[in-house]
Order: C-alpha cells, then sequence, then structure tokens
C-alpha cells in the first residue's frame, strides 16, 4: 500500500476522537459558541475507522455529522502526491478530480473553496469549506508552469517540500539544511502569479527563511509547533516564525507529538505554543492546523497495531520525522473528537485571553491572510 501522510494521519488524527471527547464548556464561556468562524490550516476529513485510500476526503454520514458538530467553518485538505511509488503528476490530478466529484455529489454540505469570500459563504450556509492543497511539490517536475494548471483546477496551497529533500529545496529531515534550489524559486514566482499560498510547514530551517524573502507575496506556516519549546526538525525556529510574521504571513499550530519532548503532547502543550507564536509572530498572524480530522476512532488497540505498521513503512521509505514512534499517538490525546475546537477555546478564555483574540486563533487571521492571497 502507498505510504501516505495525509492518509496516515486521518488515521491518526481523527483518532483524536477515540475515547469520550472533551467535556463541553459551560455555557457562557468562549468555548460554548458556535458562531465563531473555525478555519483549520491543515487537517482532513475521514473515518480513520474505515480507511480508504490515497487523500480523497472520506464523507460518510458520521464523518459529515462530526465535522457539523465541531464547529469547522473549512479545512485545508491535503490532496495528490506526498509519497509512493506512482507518478507524482499524475496522481494528482486524479485525486482532485476524484474530490471535486465528491463536493458535487455532497453539495449539500461541501463546498469547494477558491476564494476568501467562499469561507465565509461556507460559514453563511452552514457548508464545510475544502481548501484544495499539496503537501509536496513533486508534481510539478522540472515545469514550474505546472502551477498554473493546478491552480486552475482549485489548488489554493502549495507547500514546497514534504520531510525530504525534492528538486524544490530540502524538507526539514534533510540533513544538510541547503535550503530553496532555483526551481523551487520559479515555483514559487508562479504561485505569487497564480495568487495561491505558498506553505513551508514541512521545510528545512534554510528553505523557509530563503523563500520567505523570494515570495512576492507573504508566506504560510501552517502546521507546525515552536522549536524554542520542542527542539525537533518539525518545529519552526523563533527566526523563521518572525520572518514569516513580518512579511504578513501565517502560522498555524498543530496538535501534533512533536509540541511535547516526550512525544506524548497534551492541550496544555497545544496552549504553550500557541502562545509562544502569538507573543513572536503578534496576535493576528497565528491560527490551528491541527494535522488531523474529528472523527473517533472506536478500537485504539486494532489502531495501535496499525499505527506500528505505519511507522515502520514511513521509516523504511525515508519520509518519517524525528519524533515519530510507534508509541506516540501523531495526536493530542486530551484535545480530540468534536469538541476539539470548541475545547481549546475554553482553555485560551481560562488563560485570560480576550474573545477577539480568540476567534482570531479560531479562523480569522487564517481568513484575514487568505483574503491577502487570493483575494477577497
Amino acid at each position: 500500500m502507498a505510504i501516505d501522510r495525509r492518509a496516515f494521519l486521518a488515521g491518526v488524527a481523527a483518532v483524536s476522537g477515540c475515547a469520550a471527547a472533551g467535556p463541553r464548556v459551560a455555557t457562557g464561556t468562549a468555548a460554548s459558541k458556535n458562531d465563531m468562524i473555525v478555519v483549520n490550516a491543515l487537517g482532513g476529513l475521514g473515518d480513520p475507522n474505515h480507511p480508504s485510500d490515497g487523500n480523497v476526503p472520506d464523507v460518510s454520514p458520521r464523518v459529515l455529522a462530526e465535522a457539523h458538530a465541531s464547529g469547522l467553518t473549512a479545512v485545508n485538505v491535503t490532496l495528490g502526491y506526498v509519497a509512493g511509488p506512482f507518478d507524482p503528476y499524475e496522481y494528482s490530478v486524479n485525486e482532485i478530480a476524484a474530490t471535486d466529484a465528491l463536493v458535487r455529489a455532497h453539495s449539500g454540505d461541501l463546498m469547494k473553496v477558491y476564494s476568501a469570500a467562499d469561507i465565509r459563504r461556507a460559514k453563511d450556509e452552514g457548508k464545510i469549506g475544502l481548501i484544495y492543497g499539496f503537501q509536496n511539490g513533486a508534481m510539478m517536475g522540472e515545469t514550474p508552469e505546472r502551477v498554473d494548471t493546478f491552480a486552475a483546477l482549485g489548488v489554493r496551497v502549495f507547500q514546497l517540500t514534504y520531510n525530504p529533500a525534492n528538486l524544490l529545496g530540502d524538507g526539514s529531515m534533510a540533513p544538510k539544511n541547503r535550503g530553496l534550489t532555483p526551481l523551487g524559486r520559479d515555483v514559487i514566482a508562479r504561485c505569487n502569479a497564480n495568487r495561491v499560498m505558498v506553505d513551508l510547514s514541512h521545510s528545512g530551517e534554510q528553505t523557509c527563511l530563503e523563500a520567505t524573502l523570494a515570495s512576492e507575496q507573504p508566506i504560510s506556516i501552517n502546521h507546525t509547533g515552536c522549536r524554542a519549546l520542542t527542539d525537533l526538525p518539525r518545529n519552526k525556529t523563533d527566526a523563521e516564525l518572525r520572518q514569516v510574521a513580518e512579511r504578513g504571513g501565517f502560522v498555524g499550530i498543530y496538535f501534533m507529538p512533536f509540541l511535547n519532548s516526550t512525544g506524548h503532547a497534551t492541550a496544555e502543550d497545544v496552549v504553550a505554543h500557541l502562545a509562544h507564536a502569538v507573543n513572536i509572530c503578534g496576535e493576528d498572524h497565528v491560527g490551528i492546523g491541527t494535522d488531523g480530522s474529528v472523527t473517533q476512532i472506536d478500537d485504539l488497540a486494532a489502531y495501535e497495531a496499525v499505527l506500528a505498521k505505519e511507522i515502520a513503512e514511513r521509516r523504511a521509505a525515508g519520509i518519517s520525522a524525528a519524533g515519530e514512534r510507534p508509541d506516540t499517538y501523531p495526536f493530542v490525546a486530551d484535545l480530540r473528537g468534536p469538541e476539539q475546537f470548541r475545547k481549546l477555546q475554553g482553555l485560551l478564555a481560562a488563560k485570560g485571553w480576550r474573545e477577539a483574540r480568540i476567534e482570531k486563533i479560531m479562523g480569522l487571521n487564517f481568513l484575514r491572510y487568505a483574503e491577502t492571497i487570493w483575494g477577497a
């Protein structure tokens, strides 16, 4: 079976709902509000109890019901090639077409997001907006003009690298941290011309710093943590975070094990990394990119066996990240399931964060950034 990070994480962070979801916060707190725009800058729609091949979202009645119940407004879903033996370009085109068909078949619940206005419309109409994104630029081959094709197909987020190096630059696990390639600069220029997001989530530090300066438009780091708090390659340094924010970009904090050196991250770790990111970037440039879904896993014991196999396969393929281990779930144990967004809002409110700041973190900052890149 192809080793695909998005499919892996759909089964991973959807486990985020495994045991009982967190308790509802008392009425009157920020966490009780359902009217916030909630944008997950990297996540998924899927049922880890019935995993499917590839990255095309699984929108069973249960998945749709739990996504609506979570208060989710829009989510950046990874489509296309991440890793594996198939042709990156053909695979990516086929997944876009399959997801388009899925959105048409479920038009009462889903809508494809092209612009920031579509996110607002999803909220107004009670739908879940799907933002099409890539997590590896390998489908560009040596032809940066392919960005034009994918942008026309509705892809709105272009992550340059996954964990290893590719033709565009070095990923977070590439040992030499060589930075951006000339082809990578050409792809960024095509992204700018097409007004699509350049995402540096899995990039190496030098690639991120160089790409931020090379781009004429602000860039994003849609799902990461803060390396100042947990020194792992998948987390970003203060220099990266600061430079992205200073140039008008966006940083999303994930709900992943990389937030704690033990590999067992908690909700308090998420809050701590959000607080650090706000201190470095300012409250107008930080949001959430959970790297997971909202549907729970029913049989955790069965999942643990699958997880061990997936980790072994990812290591064999050379695409795993430091901090991934069979004994650490790639989700935050006490911040999972359909209540995860409301619970986070409550935790931030309990820290004294005012509601206006919480609204920014939950979705308005991503929306502002989307308006900058895609247009209103």
